[in-house]
C-alpha cells in the first residue's frame, strides 16, 4: 500500500501535534503545566527536525540513523522516536563526585566516557561488583545494566563474551551511561509487586495542592474577614448614636458615620493600613471582599480618602460608608456581638483545618522513611493519625486522621500479592495489570540463572526493559525483544531451564489470564499485558499464537501466520458455542495447516486469514479503499475487528490451552452481567465530537464481544434472562430504542437462528453489534 494511506507514519502528523503542543503551551496558566508542555513541544521538534532530515524513519525497529536497536529511545506519543537516547543523561550528583576522584590518566573524550571506561578499570569493576553483591543498586534503564553484565561474566569465567560485549558498547561508551544507580539499601524481591516505589509515591503526594477556590475561601476566612471586622469597627467609632442598619428593606436606619472623630482615630487608621498592606504581600487579596462593589472596598476607599480624620468627605461616600455598616450588621451583627463572635470561631476553626495537601505532606513524609525503590509492605505504619512523631506541618493537631482518600494514593506503593492489589482497586485496569505484571515475571525469568547475584540484576533489568516505550511500526516489524540487549544475549551461556521454573511460570500465567477476564472482562487485552502473557508461556514451555491490537491506521493489510493458529483454536474450541453461531465462525478443518505460506517483509504471512477478515468486513461497509475521503482507515478497522473476531483475541486461546474452563465457568454469569451493564453505561456517556462517539462504540462492541464470548459457558436459561435484564437496562439509560436491534440480535441467536449475510435478521429489526462501520454507523441518530 502506498505512504499516503498511513498518515500517522507522517511527517504532517508530526507537524500537526507540534503545533498542538505550541497551542497548549500558550493557553495553559500553571507553571508546572507549561513546563509539562514545553517538555511535550521540544519531543515533538526532535520529531519533526529528525524526520525532515532524514534522521528518523518513521516505522522502522531502527528509527534513528546509525543506532542500533538495542538503545533505548525517546519516544513520543503514537510510537514516534525523537532521536535522542534516555540512556543519555547528565551526570547526577554521585557521578561528579566519583569523576573528581579519578586518576588524572582515566582515558575518555568526556566525562561520560571517562566514567565508563574507569569502571572497566580493577578499581571500577571493585565497585560494581561490591554493589551488585551487596544489592545496593538501581536499574532504571536497561543500559545502566552493561557493564555490570561485563563484572559477572568475568566472574563466571566467560571472558570471551564478556570482551566481546565491551566491543559492541564501546562506540557509544562517550554517551550512554552503562551503570547502576547506587543506592544506600539494598532492593528487596519477593512474590509482591507494587504500582510505584515509596518514592514515587511521596513525590505525587507531595504535587496535591490546595484549590484555587479553597485557598481563596481560607485566606477569606483567616486573613481578610479579621481585618474587615477591624475596618466595620473603626468606622463604627466615628457614628453618632445608634448604628446603621436595615429593617427588612432597603432602607437605612440609624446615626450616621463621619460624625465624630475619636482621639486615636488617624494612628488605628494608619496600624489597619499598615497590617492591609502586610497582607497583600503575603497573601494574594481575592474572593468576595476583592470585588470593587463589595462592602470591604467601600469601607477601603473611604479610609484612604480621609488621612487624618476629621475631614468633610462629599455627601455620597458618606452614604455608602452608612450604607456598608448597615449592610455587615444586619447580616453579621455588629462587631464584638455574640452572633459575630460565634460566626468568626466557627469560620476560624475552618481555615485552621488542615488541607488535604499538608496531610498529603505528612504521608510523604512517612513514606520518605522506606529505600527509594522499594514498596511499602503494610499500610499499618503510615495510615496511623497524626502524632508528635511527625514533623510538624502546617500545625496539624495530633490525632488528625489521614483521609481515606490520601491513603488511597499511598496504596499505590502497597507490596502484596496481585490478586490483593486487583480487589483493593490499586490495579484498576488491564493496562495497570501490565505495568506491575513485569515485577514477577523478571523472578520467573530470572530463575534459570543460578547464581543468585547474576539473577538479581537480570530481574532489574527486565523491570526497566518493560518500561521502554513501544514504536510505531510498519511492514509487520516487531518491538525489540529483551534478549536483543547485547548484555542480555551475553547472559544465555549462564542461564538453565527447570521443570519447577516452567511450573512457576505457568501458574502466574494462569493468574494474571484469569485476572485479567475476571477483573476486566469488559476491555480487551492491552498489548502491554499480551506481550507479558508471551514471555510467561515461553518461560512455561508454551507456544501460545497471542496476537496484538493493531493500529486501523498502520494496517498493512495482512497479518502473521500466529493469526492463523489463534483462529484455529477458536474455531475448533468455541464449536457449537453461542459466540461461534452469533459471529459465525468457520468450521475448525477450515483452517488446515498449509505448508505454502506467503511471506512478506521476510516474514510468513496468512493471507487466507486476511482475505476472509476483508470479506467478513464487507457487512460493515467495507468494500474498498476511499482514500480522499480517509474511510480506508474504517475499512481497516473493520478489517481488524474480524480478526479479533475470529480469534477471540486471544480469550479461546488463553481459557482452552491454559485449562481455565471450569475455573471461568462458575462466574461467567455475573461477568457477563457486569460487562454488559458496562457496555450500556458506556453508550450514554456524553461525547463532544464525532470521533469520540465513534470511539465510543468501538469500544461498546468490543465488550459486548468478550460478554458472548462469556455468555457461551452459560447454560440457555442464563443466557435468556440475560436477554432480559439488557432490554430492562436500556430502557432505564434511555436507549432502548436505539440499541434495540443489537439486543433483538442477540435474542435472535440465542433462540436458535442465524444472522442474514448482512447480519441483519431476516424480517425483523434486530442485528449484529460490531464496533467498525464504513459510512454513518447504524447506531448513531440520522442527521
Amino acid at each position: 500500500m502506498p505512504d499516503e494511506h498511513y498518515p500517522t507514519a507522517s511527517l504532517a502528523y508530526a507537524t500537526q501535534q507540534l503545533q498542538r503542543a505550541m497551542a497548549q503551551a500558550v493557553e495553559l496558566g500553571d507553571a508546572t503545566d507549561r513546563e509539562r508542555v514545553r517538555q511535550k513541544v521540544r519531543r515533538w521538534e526532535d520529531v519533526v527536525f529528525g524526520i525532515a532530515s532524514g534522521q528518523i524513519s518513521v516505522g522502522n525497529r531502527t528509527p534513528v540513523a546509525d543506532t542500533p536497536v538495542w538503545v533505548t529511545l525517546k519516544v513520543a506519543h503514537g510510537g514516534f522516536a525523537t532521536g535522542r537516547y534516555l540512556a543519555e543523561s547528565a551526570l547526577d550528583d554521585d557521578e561528579m563526585a566519583l569523576l573528581t576522584t579519578l586518576p588524572g590518566d582515566t582515558p575518555g573524550v568526556n566525562e561520560r566516557e571517562r566514567l565508563n571506561l574507569w569502571f572497566l578499570s580493577d578499581a571500577g569493576q571493585t565497585r560494581l561488583r561490591e554493589s551488585l553483591h551487596s544489592g545496593h543498586y538501581r536499574v532504571e534503564i536497561p543500559e545502566e545494566a552493561a557493564l555490570s553484565v561485563v563484572v559477572l561474566l568475568l566472574d563466571n569465567d566467560f571472558p570471551e563474551q564478556a570482551l566481546d560485549l565491551v566491543a559492541e558498547l564501546r562506540p557509544f561508551m562517550n554517551r550512554l551511561r552503562f551503570t547502576p544507580r547506587f543506592e544506600s539499601v539494598a532492593r528487596l524481591s519477593g512474590a509482591a509487586v507494587r504500582l510505584a516505589s515509596a518514592t514515587q509515591t511521596a513525590q505525587s503526594l507531595r504535587a496535591v495542592s490546595v484549590p484555587p477556590q479553597i485557598a481563596t475561601m481560607r485566606a477569606t476566612l483567616a486573613v481578610w474577614n479579621p481585618l474587615y471586622d477591624r475596618l466595620v469597627a473603626l468606622w463604627f467609632t466615628t457614628v453618632e448614636g445608634e448604628l446603621p442598619h436595615r429593617d427588612g428593606t432597603r432602607a437605612v436606619h440609624g446615626g450616621w458615620p463621619c460624625q465624630q472623630w475619636p482621639p486615636k482615630w488617624a494612628h488605628d487608621r494608619a496600624r489597619w493600613l499598615a497590617d492591609f498592606a502586610q497582607a497583600c504581600s503575603s497573601d494574594e487579596f481575592v474572593g468576595r471582599h476583592a470585588h470593587p462593589k463589595s462592602n470591604f472596598a467601600t469601607l477601603h476607599r473611604a479610609l484612604e480618602s480621609c488621612p487624618n480624620g476629621g475631614e468633610t468627605l462629599p455627601a455620597h461616600e458618606v452614604g455608602g460608608i452608612r450604607r456598608a455598616l448597615a449592610n455587615t450588621i444586619t447580616r453579621h451583627g455588629a462587631a464584638g456581638s455574640q452572633h459575630r463572635d460565634t460566626l468568626r470561631a466557627t469560620q476560624l476553626r475552618i481555615a485552621n483545618a488542615p488541607t488535604f495537601a499538608a496531610l498529603a505532606r505528612v504521608l510523604a513524609r512517612r513514606l520518605d522513611r522506606y529505600p527509594a525503590d522499594a514498596g511499602v509492605p503494610s499500610l499499618d505504619s503510615i495510615a496511623a493519625e497524626v502524632t508528635e512523631a511527625d514533623e510538624p506541618v502546617d500545625s496539624i493537631p495530633t490525632g488528625t486522621p489521614i483521609p481515606q482518600h490520601l491513603l488511597q494514593k499511598a496504596t499505590r506503593a502497597l507490596e502484596a500479592p496481585v490478586d490483593e492489589l486487583v480487589s483493593r482497586g490499586v490495579i484498576s485496569s488491564s493496562e495497570v495489570l501490565a505495568i506491575v505484571l513485569p515485577q514477577l515475571t523478571s523472578r520467573l525469568t530470572a530463575a534459570s540463572i543460578g547464581d543468585p547475584v547474576l539473577a538479581g540484576l537480570y530481574e532489574q533489568t527486565y523491570t526497566a526493559f518493560r518500561r521502554r516505550r513501544s514504536l510505531l511500526l510498519l511492514n509487520l516489524e516487531h518491538q525489540v525483544r529483551f534478549e536483543e540487549l547485547p548484555w542480555i544475549a551475553a547472559l544465555q551461556p549462564c542461564r538453565s531451564r527447570h521443570a519447577d521454573n516452567a511450573k512457576a511460570a505457568r501458574q502466574s500465567l494462569r493468574q494474571a489470564s484469569m485476572l485479567a477476564l475476571t477483573a476486566f472482562p469488559h476491555t480487551i487485552l492491552p498489548n502491554s499485558l499480551i506481550r507479558e502473557l508471551g514471555t510467561l508461556a515461553t518461560e512455561s514451555g508454551l507456544q501460545l499464537p497471542l496476537v496484538e491490537e493493531v493500529a486501523a491506521d498502520i494496517f498493512m493489510g495482512t497479518f502473521t501466520s500466529k493469526w492463523r493458529s489463534a483462529a484455529a483454536i477458536a474455531s475448533r474450541t468455541m464449536a457449537g458455542t453461542l459466540y461461534a453461531d452469533y459471529y459465525d465462525l468457520p468450521p475448525a478443518w477450515f483452517w488446515a495447516a498449509r505448508s505454502d505460506a506467503p511471506k512478506r517483509w521476510g516474514k510468513p504471512t496468512a493471507e487466507d486469514f486476511a482475505q476472509v477478515c476483508a470479506r467478513r468486513a464487507e457487512e460493515a461497509g467495507a468494500t474498498e479503499y476511499q482514500p480522499r475521503n480517509g474511510s480506508w482507515v474504517a475499512r481497516n478497522g473493520a478489517i481488524l475487528e474480524q480478526s479479533q473476531i475470529l480469534t477471540t483475541h486471544n480469550l479461546a486461546t488463553l481459557v482452552y490451552e491454559l485449562d481455565l474452563l471450569d475455573q471461568l465457568r462458575d462466574s461467567s454469569p455475573q461477568l457477563v452481567r457486569n460487562t454488559f451493564t458496562w457496555v450500556i453505561r458506556r453508550l450514554v456517556q456524553p461525547t463532544h465530537d464525532w470521533h469520540a462517539a465513534l470511539i465510543q462504540i468501538k469500544n461498546a462492541a468490543y465488550a459486548w464481544r468478550q460478554a458472548i464470548f462469556l455468555l457461551s459457558f452459560c447454560d440457555p436459561a442464563v443466557q435468556q434472562s440475560q436477554v432480559g435484564l439488557l432490554h430492562d437496562e436500556a430502557r432505564a439509560a434511555g436507549i432502548h430504542n436505539q440499541f434495540r436491534p443489537a439486543i433483538d440480535g442477540l435474542d435472535h441467536v440465542i433462540g436458535g437462528k442465524t444472522f442474514a449475510a448482512t447480519g441483519t435478521v431476516p424480517a425483523g429489526t434486530g442485528r449484529r453489534f460490531l464496533g467498525w462501520a464504513v459510512g454513518r454507523h447504524w447506531y448513531l441518530p440520522q442527521p
